[in-house]
């Protein structure tokens, strides 16, 4: 376990964005349908936004419209920005990473923009993200962490040494499927249910996490 490079999801590992999300979809859902929102479900977790969409709309039997609620709720996302929460020990772990010249970088099934807005107004210490527009197939295919793994540097044969910090069953799947170190953080799921996933270590937050590392 000698790790030369972290990949980082976004939702639920950097940040606790529910509310930022679930308003945003809340909102899209009204102006489009002018009904409320079912309650948002755990199966749901770590998913592309498409897929999530596809849900929603097929809970009133709406899955005809699920492009348009899609992109709805990416404008309301973007134009009713509400900034997500920042979880503990993440300026510490990066810090630590760029002194010690290890590269890592985010790849998050969540649009650009809002990776980009959150990023910005956190002024978070990320410069390689990759949003859920940067591949043509999302979380749990493997392609997102590969292509975030090439972009930093790597080679097919440094993936075994990469660590991949995930809190969704979603997300765990497609770093095990990269070839990577699936690493479970504690915000959507029990350590059994990530451990069962895949994940070889589990922290409660990246703190605990950089904690160990550093120790």
């Amino acid at each position: 376990m000698n790790p030369k490079g972290f990949l980082f999801d976004f939702d639920g590992v950097i940040v606790d964005s529910f509310e930022s999300h679930y308003s945003a979809w809340t909102s899209a859902f009204k102006e489009l349908f002018g009904k409320e929102i079912a309650t948002f479900p755990k199966s749901c977790a770590g998913k592309s936004p498409m897929i999530i969409s596809e849900y929603f709309c097929s809970v009133i039997g709406k899955k005809q419209h699920t492009e348009e609620l899609f992109f709805l709720k990416d404008k309301h996302l973007d134009v009713h920005f509400t900034l997500p929460k920042l979880l503990p020990g993440v300026h510490e772990f990066t810090q630590f990473l760029a002194k010690e010249n290890i590269p890592y970088g985010i790849a998050s099934n969540a649009t650009k923009q809002f990776l980009k807005n959150s990023v910005h107004h956190l002024k978070l210490n990320f410069t390689t993200v990759f949003g859920v527009e940067d591949y043509e197939k999302p979380k749990p295919s493997p392609e997102a962490y590969i292509t975030l793994a090439k972009a930093l540097g790597f080679h097919t044969n440094n993936f075994k040494d990469i660590w991949v910090f995930e809190d969704s069953l979603t997300g765990t799947e497609a770093a095990k499927l990269a070839g990577m170190i699936p690493i479970g953080i504690l915000t959507q799921y029990s350590k059994e249910e990530l451990t069962k996933a895949g994940s070889v270590l589990v922290f409660p937050t990246l703190l605990e996490a950089y904690e160990y590392l550093i120790n």
